[in-house]
């Protein structure tokens, strides 16, 4: 009866979950196939291009993941609110992100520029001359676009928080055809080098930004940006998003910290292993691409159920999005699966690097069929709901005496080369599966209050 009661109330239908989760999955798509796109035509420079390109992405996606954090906290936070039906401190949570956000991107941006010779001669560890000229034009030019990036995702919260995940949509598919085009006429119609894919990349992340904080201006939707160029901090909803987006952006920063370390590692295993890493790095994300997505709205659903104080509903929509996820994945890995000769016919790879990127390729997406959503999926509902903290102690944990630990020793002394270093990746979604699967049976994550 009470399951009975709980299906006739249900706070989003089939429907509202298809019209929130297909966007973002295609949203996703589109960023991934404009980084695979991207990859393919800088390898028509030169494998250490693709190196290059490949070392600086990491960087940027360490800080694109701190910027997600960021939005994630102030998400949970509009979302709790609007559960609770009031719009009006959702608005205030989504004005203190954005503001934040752009304040604190810029910091990150200056910071990038000093310590340039650091992430070049030290973090990327031991390159070649040319993979590091690369390296350094890519950063160059694309660190200008940091404070945008942090904007996009704050203003694309904004809007899926309000159920709107079309327009963030909208706005990707729009500028990764522009990004496209640009990336096309100038490393193939004027013969530029890495700058090619550079210039179209910061250009399509300023404008991504510009436009939808623009939007997020007008006054017609629930929540919206005040216009005013004068702001004075909410420190008590500023620490409430904190509280979300600080322990999530410190996971999220030392996991990829971590796999820069990594990487460094990777590289001392020579320009094929690096290729190979990078190449495989492109294609997996479009196994692990819907996951990425549907969590991103799961966080908006699991958020809204616990505003509302519906724990049953939030436990309902974890199991029942989770065992999406994996229906997803399955489809996913096995259309991948299916063109991979193809598309690394395209990279044109030396036969080393294209076999080690193949092996890599069918080990990771075997793995994403049978592990990946417990470890990634399940603890979005702890964040969502206040419990961000156990999480991200979790994560870092995992992250340095797994993947880091593991990487070396497998790596190294086991001698398994770059391969080493995703198995010790695949070690590390087990021992966060059990965690996560445990701290979710035990209930302890309903304890936690984020308003």
């Amino acid at each position: 009866m009470e399951q009975k009661t709980l299906m006739t109330k249900k706070l989003f239908t089939n429907e509202n979950l298809l019209k929130l989760f297909v966007p973002l999955i295609i949203e996703q798509f589109l960023e991934y196939l404009v980084g695979l796109a991207d990859s393919i035509m800088v390898s028509s420079v030169g494998e250490y291009a693709v190196s290059g390109v490949s070392l600086v992405d990491f960087v940027m996606a360490l800080l694109i993941s701190l910027f997600a954090a960021l939005a994630t906290g102030g998400a949970v936070i509009a979302g709790q609110y609007m559960g609770k039906k009031q719009v009006e401190k959702s608005r205030e949570a989504a004005n203190q992100l954005v503001w934040f956000s752009a304040i604190f991107s810029v910091i990150i941006m200056v910071i990038i520029y000093l310590i340039k010779p650091f992430i070049l001669n030290v973090l990327f560890g031991d390159i070649t001359d040319e993979v590091r000229n690369a390296a350094n034009t890519y950063l160059m030019i694309t660190a200008i676009s940091i404070p945008f990036l942090a904007l996009y995702n704050a203003g694309a919260a904004i809007f899926r928080t309000m159920g709107n995940a079309k327009l963030p949509m909208k706005i990707m598919l729009a500028m990764n055809i522009a990004h496209a085009i640009g990336n096309a006429v100038l490393i193939y119609g004027f013969h530029f080098g890495t700058e090619g894919v550079a210039i179209p990349t910061t250009i399509a992340r300023i404008a991504a930004g510009v436009i939808i904080i623009t939007l997020a201006l007008n006054k017609k939707h629930p929540i919206y940006i005040k216009k005013s160029f004068k702001h004075k901090f909410n420190w008590p909803m500023l620490k409430r998003i904190l509280s979300i987006g600080v322990p999530y952006g410190l996971e999220n920063g030392l996991f990829y910290f971590g796999r820069i370390i990594v990487l460094s590692l990777v590289a001392s295993f020579g320009t094929a292993s690096i290729a190979a890493n990078a190449v495989s790095g492109t294609i997996v994300m479009f196994q692990v691409l819907p996951g990425m997505a549907i969590g991103l709205g799961l966080t908006v659903i699991i958020s809204r159920c616990i505003g509302a104080g519906d724990y049953e509903q939030a436990k309902y929509y974890t199991k029942k999005i989770t065992g999406i996820v994996y229906v997803t994945h399955v489809i996913s890995c096995a259309v991948v699966l299916a063109l991979l000769k193809g598309i690394l016919g395209i990279y044109g790879l030396s036969e080393a690097a294209t076999a080690l990127t193949t092996q890599t390729i069918w080990a990771h997406g075997i793995m994403m069929v049978l592990i990946w959503p417990l470890a990634y999926t399940v603890p979005i509902t702890f964040r969502a709901s206040g419990d961000a903290k156990f999480p991200m102690i979790v994560g870092i944990l995992s992250m340095f005496f797994c993947r880091i630990a593991l990487s070396y020793l497998l790596g190294v002394y086991f001698n398994m080369g770059m391969f080493g270093t995703w198995v010790a990746m695949f070690i590390d979604w087990i021992v966060k599966s059990i965690i996560f699967v445990w701290r979710y049976i035990s209930g302890r994550w309903t304890k936690f209050h984020a308003i």
